[in-house]
């Protein structure tokens, strides 16, 4: 991991041939004092991706251009579309978390003990009053709420929500922005670009 902090006007084409050989994803931010800040390892919402490996950037949208649902999305669209309208989230959001998390298998069961559609772990469920994680109308109810929940604790910001909704509130607060883990990066960018495939 490298960080890297450069005045604005001192940004010159060495730098960025210097970046060019590094061979992680590359974000930056400027600051209220015009000072840049680069870094392979964000862990701040205010990161922004500057230069993406290439090798790895490949392998990604292969990767996720081959996933595939294993259920009918069309099924639950009455159910997505009343609940997104109910806790205003954007409906597309919602159907792009369920591809990443169940792939529309109202049966799914994850290693850690998570089920359903949106994948509610227990304790969450019974937290959002959910009794019945397999039903896909009281699953979808819950996961949408609190969906609605981390939108609103992260004021709007989408990647830290969804960074949330994988690794958990309190990791996102311990970090101060999407926590370091592969998996959690993965995911939001995957949930992401599945978003686009359903706007």
């Amino acid at each position: 991991m490298f960080n890297l902090m450069v005045p604005s006007f001192a940004f010159i084409a060495s730098l960025s041939l210097s970046l060019s050989i590094a061979s992680a994803d590359i974000y930056k931010y400027e600051d209220d004092e015009g000072v840049l800040h680069f870094t392979d390892a964000p862990t701040d919402h205010r990161f922004k991706i500057f230069k993406r490996d290439i090798k790895k950037d490949k392998q990604f949208r292969t990767h996720f251009r081959l996933a595939k649902s294993v259920g009918n999305p069309t099924e639950f669209e009455p159910i997505i579309n009343s609940c997104a309208l109910e806790f205003g989230v954007d409906k597309s959001l919602v159907k792009a978390v369920i591809h990443a998390e169940s792939g529309y298998d109202p049966n799914a069961v994850s290693a850690k003990g998570a089920s359903g559609l949106m994948q509610l772990m227990p304790g969450t469920a019974r937290s959002l009053k959910v009794g019945n994680s397999f039903d896909p109308a009281e699953n979808v109810r819950g996961g949408v709420r609190y969906l609605r929940f981390l939108l609103d604790t992260f004021k709007g910001d989408e990647a830290l929500a969804l960074a949330a909704y994988n690794a958990g509130l309190s990791r996102v607060a311990q970090y101060g922005g999407i926590p370091p883990y592969k998996e959690t990066r993965n995911y939001v960018a995957k949930v992401l670009e599945y978003r686009k495939s359903y706007r």
